[in-house]
């Protein structure tokens, strides 16, 4: 009674053919019944025969009641074979139902009924238990397979390969319209019609997040089905498997999906188009991939975004939209059918319904509340709603109860068809009935759409990767195609060597560096502070202990910190050359945005050791103590830095003045230029101050009062009317004039000092302080630039490295960024070559591998 299945042998794995080598057959069919046990199984057809023959004579004539209900098609239906075609025409089975409401003998017909009913479910009961234990004995085999017990090596099974080219087209930019047309089953419905249950009957685990009335499916669940020896998911992202037989291993994976929805929804959305890719594996599970989709819905309720409605309208629409996609229209049986949204939505994207399965759930409920059971028959048979359909299939998902088991869910299904009047009265088929042979009709119409459609998009991602090349060959030809990975790559080696060229810095040039940038940072305040307020002393004595004591507060409070924000700086400035020094036609300008990112984000990590400043300290003070000049050389140099110092401060005085009292006479007949009215007022300020001057070499640095007063009665006699504190200002520029060039002819004069210095200036007019000063400044910054020059190249390049090997590993994981530091038509044009290779590549495998199955 078990029909031929030739036909579908691409349906079972190869492995099951190659079972003689693995299981004695023989064996096994010693331990099943012999032909007389099962003979005593069978129908006594010689009655029913008689039963019907009785009959004969009751119906018109030339019409054959016996073979037309007991013909090899109709017992086969009657069995519930599973080789048959789900969509299989029931004009037949209809016809035959008219006829025996012609019969005038109604109770005969309901015994014959009844008796062909118990032929069918005792024979579907046998199928059951051979299907069950063919399960088992796959199981065995992929479990010693899965452990190495033979050594030949299992393949990737055919539905993974086709997973994953669908994986990378959901990654891939639709460019040169190179639409993605590969089959896929999308799974539409009205909120809270049942999709998600139908979805886990067909997988057989209860692995979604479930929500009374509640939106819980937020965004698109693509969801690959294959078969397995354990029953296991786990995320294309991610390789921790869930054992779905524990049910704590269930509840964790429904929190997953519930937080990766969470995660992919936008603030301001209530639903994402980003897709969560998940694979299950199971023994009999039928191999296909479904994406599950937000229920759509009427209203927009509080809490919701107010665009929800047209969003996941648009997201089923670019589903549906797909010439090659499987349609599974889920309706609710126990709501009225008027009060449907799918089925509309649905009759605009297919409405010839050459490849929509249209499944009403609930139907316990429905035969329970309906007052008319001909309107769930309509339903079944398309007649009631404005769509069309391969096929129309009506099933039972449980009792509303979350925590039944999806083998409780089985058995409540199939007692309910048992016992309803529905199949009884012939209202459903065999076939139309339960989520088992939903599934083995989806799963034949999904490998029957991908064998008619594979090739053809094949052809075309051949011909889209041939438009790319010769693209990449006119604008690059002499440049490799490097994707953004690829890229990434060669930045980072670049990068590395960048950071490594630091350590080949010489010690003199960082510590030239560092010398001539910490005086620049510090000489300000070391003439304003220290130097200009201790020449005004009146003796040796003072002008020594004011230093001292100015240096040391100075080197107890501010040096040592502001000596390691010049050591940062100038690492800062080398690392920076080093990033953005142009390497002649080596040079890549691509990866300027990366080098950049790179070197903000790395100094904005690095952090210079924070007990430099303490050792610092104590190195500078023991240098700023030393009043020991060994030798002339060193006398001479200080004399020069002394030199160097006070004609650079005396410039920039010069400057002041200037820009205070205007041109002078040349300037102003050169270039035709003239004193403002306050310029000329400084001008007249200024020569009289320098009077007061010539007359005083040795004035003090501030004018008395009276001395302002005289200086200001003088202008107004010459009828120039001046403020005190102009007269202030001026002079404070004007004395410092005259103290610098004061300064410079003493430091000439010091000159032949140094045999004075070494006998301390004993009896001698000559009195050199200033240039001992400036020798302990210059001896401080030699030893400050060694130390600091010793702590980069011991430690802070190295930390510096490394910050910048943990910032270039941060940038590799985080794609956006990746995306967004590398860009351009190169990186574009690479980055669609490489994914429409690897698409047309494992296309072409799968492709092959299905030829090789079929």
């Amino acid at each position: 009674m078990i029909p031929d299945l030739d036909d579908y042998k691409w349906i079972v794995p190869d492995f099951v053919w190659d079972l003689d080598e693995l299981v004695d057959i023989e064996k096994l069919l010693k331990a099943l019944p012999d032909a007389d046990d099962l003979a005593k199984l069978m129908p006594d057809f010689d009655k029913i025969g008689e039963s019907l023959a009785s009959l004969k004579g009751f119906l018109s004539p030339g019409y054959n009641l016996v073979s037309e209900v007991i013909g090899a098609s109709d017992l086969l239906l009657l069995l519930g074979s599973p080789g048959e075609t789900a969509f299989r025409a029931t004009d037949q089975g209809y016809d035959n139902d008219k006829q025996f409401k012609k019969v005038s003998d109604k109770e005969k017909i309901d015994q014959l009924q009844e008796e062909l009913l118990r032929t069918q479910l005792k024979y579907q009961r046998m199928l059951e238990r051979l299907e069950k234990e063919n399960k088992e004995l796959r199981k065995l085999v992929l479990q010693r397979d899965d452990k190495g017990i033979h050594q030949r090596k299992l393949k990737k099974s055919l539905i993974d390969m086709y997973s994953e080219v669908l994986d990378i087209l959901s990654d891939y930019d639709a460019s040169y319209n190179t639409q993605d047309h590969l089959p896929r089953v999308v799974v539409v419905g009205d909120q809270s019609a049942g999709k998600t249950s139908v979805l886990e009957m067909i997988a057989q685990a209860r692995i979604f997040p479930r929500g009374s009335g509640e939106m819980m499916t937020r965004s698109p669940v693509k969801v690959t089905l294959s078969e397995g020896p354990h029953h296991v998911a786990l995320f294309k992202d991610s390789s921790r498997e869930f054992d779905l037989t524990k049910e704590e291993d269930l509840a964790a994976l429904r929190n997953e999906i519930e937080i990766r929805m969470r995660n992919s929804v936008k603030e301001g959305c209530t639903v994402s188009t980003e897709t969560i890719s998940l694979s299950v594996k199971g023994p009999g599970l039928q191999r296909m991939v479904l994406v599950d989709l937000p229920g759509v819905i009427s209203t927009v309720t509080s809490g919701m975004a107010p665009d929800t409605k047209e969003t996941i309208f648009s997201i089923s629409k670019a589903y549906m939209q797909n010439p090659n996609a499987i349609i599974l229209c889920i309706q609710d049986g126990s709501v009225d059918a008027e009060r449907s949204i799918v089925t509309d939505l649905v009759s605009q994207m297919d409405p010839q319904g050459k490849r929509t399965i249209f499944v009403l759930t609930k139907v316990d409920l429905a035969e329970k509340n309906v007052a008319s059971p001909n309107r769930i028959q309509q339903i079944i048979e398309g007649k009631l709603f404005p769509m069309k359909a391969l096929g129309y299939f009506a099933v039972v998902t449980g009792k509303g109860n979350s925590s039944e088991s999806i083998e409780s869910i089985k058995e409540y299904e199939e007692e309910f068809f048992q016992n309803s009047k529905l199949l009884k009265t012939s209202m459903l088929k065999a076939h139309q009935v339960t989520t088992k042979n939903l599934s083995l009709a989806v799963s034949d119409c999904f490998w029957k759409m991908v064998r008619e459609s594979v090739e053809q998009q094949a052809d075309a991602f051949k011909a889209t990767r041939f438009n790319l090349e010769t693209e990449w060959k006119n604008n690059y030809p002499r440049l490799r195609e490097l994707d953004r990975n690829e890229l990434f790559e060669k930045a980072k080696n670049e990068i590395l060597d960048e950071v490594i060229s630091l350590t080949q810095v010489t010690p003199k040039h960082w510590e030239e560096m560092l010398e001539k940038t910490l005086w620049e940072r510090v000489s300000t305040h070391v003439i304003e502070n220290i130097y200009l307020p201790a020449a005004q002393t009146a003796n040796s004595g003072t002008f020594n202990t004011t230093v001292d004591i100015k240096l040391k507060q100075w080197t107890d409070k501010q040096l040592p910190n502001k000596a390691v924000e010049v050591a940062w700086e100038t690492l800062q400035e080398e690392f920076s050359r080093f990033m953005t020094e142009r390497r002649g036609k080596e040079h890549d300008d691509i990866f300027d945005k990366l080098k950049q990112a790179v070197k903000e984000e790395t100094i904005k990590r690095h952090k210079w050791n924070e007990r430099a400043e303490d050792s610092l300290r104590v190195i500078q003070h023991n240098a700023l103590e030393d009043r020991s000049i060994s030798d002339k050389q060193q006398w001479d140099a200080a004399i020069h830095f002394m030199e160097e110092t006070l004609q650079s401060r005396l410039k920039d005085t010069e400057s002041v003045i200037e820009d205070m009292v205007g041109p002078n006479w040349k300037k102003r007949w050169l270039h035709w230029v003239g004193r403002t009215k306050e310029q000329s007022i400084r001008n007249e300020t200024k020569n009289e101050l320098e009077k007061l001057i010539k007359c005083n070499e040795d004035h003090p640095a501030y004018l008395a009062n009276d001395e302002v007063t005289t200086v200001r009665k003088n202008l107004e006699a010459r009828g120039v009317a001046v403020d005190p504190c102009l007269i202030k200002d001026t002079w404070h520029q004007i004395y410092r004039r005259y103290f610098l060039k004061s300064a410079l002819n003493h430091c000439n004069l010091c000159r032949r000092g140094f045999y004075y210095y070494q006998r301390h200036f004993v009896d001698s007019e000559l009195e050199c302080n200033d240039i001992v000063l400036f020798w302990r400044i210059q001896r401080m910054l030699a030893i400050t630039a060694n130390t600091l020059r010793q702590q980069l190249t011991n430690t802070e390049v190295r930390r510096l490295e490394k910050n910048v090997k943990e910032v270039l590993e941060d940038f590799a994981e985080d794609n956006e960024k990746k995306v967004k530091l590398l860009t351009g038509k190169r990186v574009q044009l690479a980055e669609d070559l490489k994914k429409v290779r690897e698409i047309q590549e494992k296309l072409e495998a799968f492709i092959e591998a299905l030829h090789q199955e079929k």
